[in-house]
């Protein structure tokens, strides 16, 4: 799929800070566990942070496939830089631009497109990843505000975010849920720990304990309708995943491609092995299928199906799926052309390979995708709860 001019262009910018902003501290982030406290000012100043939101609100007012082709970019320099973008670009975004009425729209996408408030998704729970229709925190309303209880785990950006879309059960029925958005600052939002990660490990996700009181405006759309919400933002938070994922895959191809030319064994170059030769093969015909499968559904997310297609809910997962994988695939293929040096924190394949691994977990696991992909094929109806 040929890309426009402006995609070419926003491309090339998104590299370039990939290659000058991202890559030369990538594994000292990793190693401190925490990003430089300006490189989000840096992105904020490029508009990454309002990619998706509209030009009304001073956003870039991207569309999807433009949006995910910045963010591979980006995931090619760093994931735990690329996720905190798609958390924030992608279902919170999406959330408000599709339920929001107009006053939130106006208080939160402004400063989230300049990136003067980071946002957070706040749905999985200590007994509820997969299954987030068992969600246990409450919502019960509070004169004429909402009292929220209960508990949160693994939420990106959920101590330095400046608004969280929290999720939370408003009546009996499994999907009876709300949507609020909360400020972290509101007196009973306590962040009880963050978590250490095998890979992605500059993100900061944590666990939040709720006792909040907060007013009827911070409700979003019907107060029992937003299990559905959820699941219809999953869609573009589970193509930015898949756009991190093919990135984290280019970068361990690139690695793997440059160590087999200029590493010798036996007097010749590692490239000149037909085994290093038919991996570097493979690894690239697999990074090429994911982008095209990723851009061919970021293409179509907004055009009716055909007979023979996937529903968008099973098109994301599918994409989600091939793109997490193949960046597992090709990385660990990288870390064995590097052999024993593959294995080694000096050199960058095996942070690609730990960072690779969350991408098959996050944002509903590659199990629960498959189901849904299934459910789609079977004629069910294709409800998700994975997160």
């Amino acid at each position: 799929m040929a890309l426009t001019q402006e995609q070419l262009e926003l491309r090339a910018l998104a590299r370039e800070f990939a290659q000058s902003e991202l890559r030369p501290h990538s594994a000292r982030w990793d190693a401190e566990r925490r990003l430089d406290a300006d490189v989000h000012g840096k992105l904020a100043e490029l508009g990454f942070f309002g990619m998706r939101v509209p030009e009304a609100y001073g956003g870039l007012g991207l569309d999807v496939p433009t949006y995910l082709t910045v963010l591979e970019q980006i995931a090619w320099g760093d994931a735990s830089v690329a996720l905190d973008l798609a958390i924030h670009n992608g279902p919170l975004v999406a959330l408000l631009l599709g339920f929001a009425d107009d006053a939130q729209k106006t208080r939160w996408l402004t400063p989230m497109a300049s990136g003067d408030v980071l946002g957070a998704f706040a749905l999985t729970e200590p007994q509820a990843g997969s299954d987030a229709a068992a969600l246990s925190t409450r919502a019960e309303r509070d004169g004429d505000g909402w009292r929220i209880r209960g508990r949160k785990r693994w939420v990106t950006n959920g101590a330095r975010a400046g608004v969280v879309a929290v999720f939370a059960r408003t009546g009996e029925g499994a999907h009876e849920v709300g949507l609020f958005l909360v400020e972290p600052g509101t007196d009973g939002y306590t962040v009880t720990g963050r978590e250490t990660t095998l890979g992605l490990r500059a993100t900061e996700t944590v666990s939040v304990e709720l006792d909040v009181r907060v007013d009827g405006s911070a409700l979003v759309g019907q107060p029992g309708a937003a299990f559905g919400y959820a699941m219809q933002a999953l869609g573009v938070g589970r193509l930015g995943i898949a756009a991190q994922a093919v990135g984290i895959a280019q970068a361990a191809l690139e690695h793997a491609v440059a160590y087999a030319l200029g590493r010798e064994q036996f007097d010749r170059p590692l490239a000149a092995f037909g085994a290093i030769q038919e991996k570097l093969a493979t690894m690239a015909i697999r990074v090429g299928a994911a982008r095209s499968l990723l851009e061919q559904t970021a293409a179509a997310l907004d055009l009716p199906a055909g007979p023979a297609a996937l529903a968008p809910a099973a098109a994301c997962a599918a994409a989600k799926v091939f793109a997490s994988e193949t960046a597992m695939y090709v990385a660990d293929e990288a870390v064995q052309i590097f052999g024993g040096y593959g294995y080694m924190r000096d050199y960058p394949v095996e942070k690609l390979m730990r960072d690779a691994k969350g991408t098959e977990i996050y944002e509903g696991t590659n199990e629960v995708l498959r189901w849904i992909v299934a459910r789609d094929l079977l004629g069910g109806d294709g409800a998700s709860t994975g997160t």
